[in-house]
Order: C-alpha cells, then structure tokens, then sequence
C-alpha cells in the first residue's frame, strides 16, 4: 500500500485547508486511516481516523468540531477538511494506514502504524 498526501500551504487563522491522502496498490487490506501531524519539536500527534467502507470517525480533542474526516472509496482517497484554522495546527501533517482500527485511544499512537505517507506541509500565521 503506498500513501500520497496532497493540499498542504499557507494560511491566515481563521481560514480552511483540505488535504487528500490517496491510497494506492493493496487498498483492500486498508480498513482504518488516521491523519497524524507533527508541528516543530512535537511529537506526532493523531488528529483524525476514519473506517474505511463503514465510516465511522473519531477526533483527537484539539480538533474536535472544526476539522472533519471522509472518503471517497470510488477515489480510494481520504480527506481532511480543517476550518478555523489556528497557529497551533501549523506543522507536516501524515496520513497513516492500517488493516484494522486499534483499541479504544490506540488510534492516535503513532506505533500502531507501519503505513505512512511522505507528508504535507501546513503553516498557520
């Protein structure tokens, strides 16, 4: 499985950004999909994950009510639409893969991956 992220740039706070991770080869072993980010001397952070085919999404509490997640299984593409944009969401934002969804707050534990994508940058001013 090979991820591509795409729709990283610059913005004020206040505006919106959506990115779109593409999967690619195997992509029926691809159940769950997390956006991670990482900003300037921080650790990677799980922002977003969604069930492939089902769905279902959960959000870390830092983003809660202004970023969503979907997909496009026609597309094999998962997004990321983020509003309300802040200074604190500047940083590379990942987009990682799994066959299953892990247990309860494993989601967001960059660990639980070994499928990621190269990365896009996002900076908030």
């Amino acid at each position: 499985v090979q991820l591509v992220e795409s729709g990283g740039g610059s913005v004020q706070a206040g505006e919106s950004l959506r990115l779109a991770c593409e999967h690619s080869g195997d992509t029926l072993s691809v159940k769950f999909m997390v956006w991670f980010r990482q900003g300037p001397g921080l650790e990677r952070e799980g922002v977003a994950g969604i069930d492939i085919g089902g769905g279902s999404s959960t959000y870390s509490d830092s983003v809660r009510g202004r970023f969503t997640i979907s997909q496009d299984n026609a597309k094999n593409t998962v997004y990321l639409q983020m509003d309300s944009l802040k200074p604190e969401d500047t940083g590379t934002y990942y987009c990682a893969a799994a066959g299953g969804r892990p247990r309860g707050d494993r989601w967001s534990n960059p660990y639980e991956y070994k499928i990621w994508g190269q990365g896009t940058q996002v900076t908030v001013s």
